[in-house]
């Protein structure tokens, strides 16, 4: 069954069979006064032992093959154990952050109707609660307390494990988009589509067995396992990365000798200052992952100081389809970072194997047909589109967002619309321009986000900025709101830092465009990331305050 399957938990097998006894996961369950970090330890074949004896359980349970299972785990053993025993079983899981809020949850998990729950005691009693998202629930299985510690321990003496034998077209997941322009919405994972991102990941990275990884965002953890990857979850809370401390994310990148990470631009922009400030080297790395926003070259300078045996990958991609481009700090410090300050948008590399990506002119509405489009020319700002093993063909139970980011060529192949505005260039790089949905539309014509925020975000004073229009579009006046890293205390001040910014983004040829410079103490970002700035909020809340000029603050 399991070699004729398609299921992508059989990898989690064939990895136990090769590494029985290798650690496959250490899960931190203290923190000691002198930063030291306590572990819990699995090996890859209890790793496969847990997950055969929490697919008996969930069978058991009464969830079914094909049943949509709404996830509420831990991150770190309860997550990627509920994970895999779910896949095991035949469950489809459907992944929400939890950050998102409370009513943009209860709205995402009506939207998918889950017919069961897996989680923490505070979730499943949480979900007895009369809400209507609760409705469609029929099972709940709580993990994690004494019971399911007791119930494991018996089902894992039952021998041999099961794998649902599925087909390469099964649904496998459903996961949540960050929702930063809008509502977030499920995307459908088949397991052929599964498996080629884990081959995609592999290949584009050049991950191999035997390394040890520190996901910063949980969902990445999931691949390990089938990588053959040791996986150490960090001390944070993944809800909230842009507080997280990085002094215990230090002390496990040092004490447990990381080979490779993935994180936001926000937390790798922490962990760096921080490494840098205390005079820390972070020589274990050879591999740092950066994705979710626009990484600033600033960033990628610092981190070749803090962690020089490491080659840093700023991919492109969107829960859609991932990886769709990647990129290295190398190529961007010594060519593309220059570009970028002077207005041409965020290179972010080259078409990842397998994929392969187009620029058309914008359109409004469902495009069914891609050969109805018209192709950007090189260098020519348009709509990104991408089409590939990874990429999804639909949306859950939304066939109206589904209509409009999905269209097929004349090969029958699917291609995703990313929502994203960029430029190929001459030597076959993608230039990213920002959202489509945040572009300006001034009196003197259109104004991307990324043509000019990457010019003023590498100033020493600015922790992030976001180009807003104010006023009706086709008329908009533009202004850069700055979250400066230290609020300036009066006007006086805050004219003389615009200033400084002006000066300092001089070369970019979009920046007198800009009206005015204010400043806000903290922009709005994404739960996941807590690097994607809600740019469309940030314009309701200047829009509300009228006319603006240089060095306006909003505390």
């Amino acid at each position: 069954m399991e070699q004729s399957s398609h299921n992508v938990a059989r990898h989690l097998r064939q990895i136990a069979q090769e590494r029985p006894h290798v650690t496959a996961i250490k899960s931190p369950v203290s923190l000691g006064p002198d930063g030291h970090i306590g572990y819990h330890t699995s090996s890859f074949g209890e790793l496969d032992s847990l997950s055969d004896a929490a697919a008996r359980l969930f069978r058991s349970a009464g969830i079914a093959p094909g049943d949509h299972v709404l996830l509420a785990l831990r991150p770190g053993q309860d997550l990627i154990v509920g994970m895999y025993g779910l896949l095991k079983a035949g469950g489809i899981p459907v992944a929400l952050d939890p950050g998102m809020g409370l009513g943009m949850l209860l709205k995402c998990i009506a939207k998918t109707r889950p017919t069961a729950l897996i989680g923490v005691r505070r979730a499943t009693l949480f979900s007895h609660l009369p809400i209507d998202a609760f409705s469609s629930l029929k099972t709940r299985v709580t993990v994690g307390d004494s019971t399911w510690y007791r119930s494991m321990e018996a089902a894992r003496s039952q021998r041999p494990g099961i794998i649902h034998e599925g087909k390469s077209e099964d649904t496998a997941a459903v996961l949540f988009t960050s929702g930063s322009t809008g509502t977030p919405k499920g995307v459908v994972y088949t397991h052929g589509m599964l498996d080629a991102q884990v081959a995609l990941v592999r290949n584009t990275f050049g991950i191999t067995k035997g390394e040890i990884d520190l996901p910063l965002l949980p969902v990445f953890a999931l691949f390990n396992p089938a990588l053959g990857v040791t996986t150490v979850t960090p001390w944070m809370n993944p809800a909230r990365p842009a507080s997280a401390d990085p002094e215990p994310i230090l002390e496990a990148i040092q004490s447990e000798r990381i080979t490779t990470s993935f994180g936001s631009p926000t937390l790798w922009d922490i962990l760096s200052r921080a490494a840098e400030s205390r005079n820390i080297t972070l020589s274990s790395l050879h591999r740092i992952m950066i994705a979710g926003a626009p990484v600033p070259p600033g960033l990628l300078s610092r981190l070749s100081r803090v962690a020089p045996n490491a080659t840093v990958h700023t991919p492109y991609g969107a829960t859609e389809c991932l990886p769709v481009t990647n990129i290295q700090s190398a190529e961007i410090l010594s060519e593309t970072g220059a570009g970028a300050r002077r207005g041409q948008g965020t290179c972010v590399g080259r078409p990842a194997t397998g994929v392969e990506i187009r620029v058309i002119r914008e359109e409004d509405g469902p495009l069914d047909r891609l050969e109805h489009a018209t192709p950007c020319a090189p260098g020519e700002i348009g709509e990104i589109l991408a089409t590939g093993p990874t990429v999804t063909r639909n949306y859950n139970r939304n066939p109206e967002a589904t209509a409009l980011a999905k269209t097929v060529d004349a090969q029958g192949r699917i291609w995703h619309r990313m929502g994203d505005l960029g430029a190929i260039d001459e030597r076959g790089r993608l230039w990213f321009h920002g959202r489509r949905a945040e572009k300006l539309e001034t009196s003197d014509g259109s104004m991307t986000t990324e043509s000019v925020e990457p010019s003023f975000s590498d100033h020493n004073d600015v922790r992030r900025c976001a180009l807003i229009g104010l006023g009706p579009r086709g008329k908009q006046r533009a202004v850069l709101v700055v979250e400066p890293r230290r609020m300036p205390t009066d006007y006086r001040e805050a004219k003389v830092l615009v200033d400084d910014l002006r000066h300092h983004a001089s070369a970019n040829r979009h920046s007198a465009r800009v009206a005015a410079i204010v400043f806000q103490r903290a922009l709005p970002t994404d739960i996941r990331h807590n690097a994607k700035i809600h740019r469309l909020t940030v314009t309701r809340i200047w829009n509300a305050r009228g006319f603006v000029r240089d060095g306006d603050m909003l505390r």
